[in-house]
């Protein structure tokens, strides 16, 4: 370390704490509080603020449906970005590929179809949470110009800070595992030119969310 900082450090820890007396908070209000914290309510505010958020939501009503959901969105395709089927929560995904002849690789910036998993939903903003990681490849949810994450139903939670909570009780373990974690909110979009809004311009510009019972 240089002097310079060290210097700088040293005197930061000379200064006296602010507020000393002060002690800290042992509740939180939520960032987004919501009407009340039921699954059904849960679901039914994080679809309605991931469709705000210009994402299309499919409630297929079995895993076999889900698959078949998921094909249809592949369609004629013959690769995807995909995480390992493992990692997603449908029964049978990999051996529906193989019946499709559709091969997975982690990162092709040819690739038009990127199909992971999640960490976690929040209903509060329609967010997805994805860590990568060993059969979680980062590619497949950035380059592919249509993103489709599968998600179960026990997967969503009120907001972050619950999900963060519950991070911590684990030793925080989903991060030290980790490569990077990522909040997705609808599909990519900016408007830096011209204050006009176009979607796409620096990940995907579809995200399809399949929301599924939790597979057996």
């Amino acid at each position: 370390m240089s002097s310079s900082r060290e210097q700088i450090f040293q005197s930061l820890q000379r200064k006296d704490r602010p507020f000393p007396s002060a002690e800290a908070p042992s509740t939180y209000q939520h960032m987004v509080p919501l009407r009340d914290f039921s699954p059904e309510e849960l679901e039914a505010v994080f679809i309605e603020n991931a469709q705000n958020a210009a994402c299309i939501v499919h409630q297929p009503a079995s895993q076999e449906e889900a698959i078949n959901t998921l094909l249809e969105l592949v369609g004629e395709d013959k690769i995807i970005s995909s995480w390992e089927p493992g990692q997603i929560p449908l029964d049978g995904l990999e051996t529906a590929l193989e019946q499709a002849g559709i091969a997975r690789v982690g990162e092709d910036a040819m690739v038009q179809v990127g199909v992971t998993g999640v960490d976690a939903a929040l209903a509060a903003t329609g967010s997805l949470v994805l860590s990568s990681g060993n059969g979680r490849y980062r590619a497949a949810s950035l380059l592919p110009p249509v993103h489709v994450a599968v998600v179960s139903r026990s997967q969503i939670t009120e907001d972050l800070e619950p999900w963060l909570a519950k991070q911590r009780t684990s030793g925080l373990e989903a991060f030290r595992q980790a490569s990077n974690i990522v909040l997705i909110t609808g599909p990519s979009r900016t408007a830096d030119i011209a204050m006009q809004l176009v979607m796409g311009m620096h990940g995907p510009r579809e995200l399809h969310i399949i929301l599924v019972d939790d597979a057996v």
